[in-house]
């Protein structure tokens, strides 16, 4: 097997969910599973807009209580969200990575998108031809990039994300500051796509093998087996 790939992986700074006076962040099965299909084949780079700890969304604590992958992660690899790297510090470093990696929970719904360090950081990692992946909610941060030609890097590629149906389904609708599905699709040109039901896996490639989205949590998993496929460093 080839030396291990380098990965990028970015967590949300953003603890605040909205109006409602609950924290949010990152979703814990979607750090963990992924990270577990990478381990034997990836280094890993933890990075956030704020830098340090990077808040873990208490609601996906408790509801993957009995998740066995998700509390190993939980117990054991703690210092990968404590102490993570200010994003800023990767601008112009897209070179040394293979792949970048954002994880979901609300979180990135308020800072990822709109952040101009993380815009600009996918920006470059699309143009040198690096892989650009997110799960659920991470894809939020790709709505807002724009490439070197003027265009949107989702358009006409098909991607997949957090559903509408889903997101009224936990209840959280009115308190996102957009739809991701509706943009998602308006920014790929109508080529959102999602599982046949709600919570079902759905990953979806574009870009040649460079654009990887998963839709939700269930879909975490199977994101991270399509990122090792598309590294080219599976045994």
């Amino acid at each position: 097997m080839s030396t291990k790939a380098n990965v990028l992986v970015v967590l949300s700074s953003h603890e605040n969910l909205g109006n409602t006076g609950k924290k949010t962040g990152w979703y814990l099965p979607e750090f963990a599973h992924p990270y577990y299909e990478l381990e034997p084949y990836a280094n890993f780079v933890i990075a956030s807009p704020r830098g340090g700890l990077a808040p873990l969304d208490p609601s996906s604590v408790e509801l993957f209580k009995d998740d066995e992958k998700a509390q190993k992660f939980l117990s054991e690899e703690t210092e990968l969200w404590e102490n993570t790297d200010m994003l800023s510090k990767y601008l112009g470093r897209a070179r040394d990575f293979d792949a970048i990696f954002y994880v979901g929970g609300h979180g990135p719904m308020y800072d990822l998108a709109v952040d101009p360090t993380s815009i600009a950081l996918i920006k470059e990692f699309a143009e040198k031809d690096k892989i650009v992946s997110a799960v659920c909610h991470g894809p939020a941060a790709f709505i807002n990039v724009t490439l070197t030609n003027g265009e949107s890097l989702l358009k006409d590629q098909p991607v997949t994300g957090f559903s509408n149906d889903e997101e009224d389904a936990v209840g959280l609708s009115s308190a996102m500051p957009f739809a991701l599905e509706t943009e998602l699709d308006k920014k790929s040109g109508g080529k959102y796509e999602k599982a046949a039901e709600p919570w079902a896996v759905k990953v979806v490639v574009g870009r040649g093998g460079k654009l990887i989205t998963g839709q939700n949590p269930a879909s975490a998993s199977q994101l991270g087996k399509e990122l090792v496929k598309q590294l080219g460093i599976k045994a």
